[in-house]
């Protein structure tokens, strides 16, 4: 329990990244300044970021939350996978807030009940809730959110297991509905955040052929292709249906382009390529008129 909240133990902090607040922050500060950005003049409304330890993907993390540097997102939703083996198909945290090195983040309990009744009309279940997760997915991306967003903000944490079709654009609708005009928190700046990381334990040449095609998929800006190109082994996204509810989610809130920022390899960090992990970063914006 810390200042009042019920709130999460972090089962990575000192493992996929640094235990030491200063450390941690230090280390997100450099892979942010390190990226090498395009000009986005566009209204940013979700990023695509790796979840590896930041020893290996932060420096391709750096470049989706570079695009968020300086913004005031009263909330946040992070969609990301959900590794463990947990029964169910949609999960969010059963504690009040999360905690990292770098501080407490709220979660938005108002988001919570919304969205699950959201999903409950658009899928016919909602989030099953889970204390003291061991999720590293969803956790890994937080502290880039704690050093780049300006303010406060609250957390819309949601996890998903089944990553069909059919789940990843409820789950879309579910989370457009919370943000569009007449939505509960229409008048909230949000921000989302989806975490993937690429193909698995290929060599180097393989997992850039299959990574490009993935890549593709999410910038073409089709929530279903995505998690086709995997079911067809043209290329894989362990976050792909998370990747698809936050594209489905842009495209009903007005956003109108992905663009890849930067890709890399757990190989270029170790030098090993002969198995490696593929990381991307993208974000989602809409035309400012």
């Amino acid at each position: 329990m810390k200042n009042g909240l019920d709130t999460r133990p972090s089962p990575i902090a000192g493992q996929w990244y640094a235990a030491d607040a200063s450390r941690l922050a230090e280390q997100v500060d450099g892979y942010v300044e390190a990226a090498e950005m395009p000009e986005i003049r566009e209204e940013v409304v979700a990023v695509i970021a790796p979840h590896a330890g930041h020893m290996y993907s932060g420096a391709v993390a750096g470049y989706a939350f570079a695009s968020l540097k300086g913004l005031t997102p009263g909330i946040v939703a992070v969609i990301s996978p959900m590794h463990q083996p947990y029964y169910g198909e949609l999960f969010t945290t059963a504690h009040a807030a999360y905690q990292t090195p770098l501080g407490i983040i709220p979660v938005h309990q108002g988001a919570l009940n919304a969205l699950d009744a959201n999903l409950k009309s658009e899928l016919g279940f909602g989030l099953t809730h889970v204390a003291e997760d061991g999720e590293h997915s969803l956790e890994i991306e937080l502290p880039f959110l704690q050093r780049v967003l300006e303010g406060d903000f609250q957390l819309l944490p949601v996890m998903v297991r089944d990553q069909s079709v059919r789940t990843a654009l409820g789950l879309g609708n579910a989370l457009a509905g919370l943000f569009q005009a007449g939505g509960l928190l229409f008048k909230t700046p949000y921000i989302m955040v989806a975490s993937t990381d690429l193909s698995h334990f290929y060599a180097q040449s393989e997992a850039n052929r299959l990574d490009d095609k993935m890549l593709a998929a999410i910038e073409s800006f089709d929530p279903e292709l995505v998690i086709r190109t995997e079911e067809k082994g043209e290329g894989f996204a362990c976050g792909r249906g998370a990747v698809a509810a936050v594209l489905q989610a842009s495209k009903i809130l007005g956003a109108d382009r992905v663009r890849r920022l930067h890709y890399a390899t757990s190989g270029d960090v170790t030098r090993d390529y002969s198995s490696v992990v593929g990381y991307g970063a993208a974000v989602v914006t809409r035309h400012m008129d």
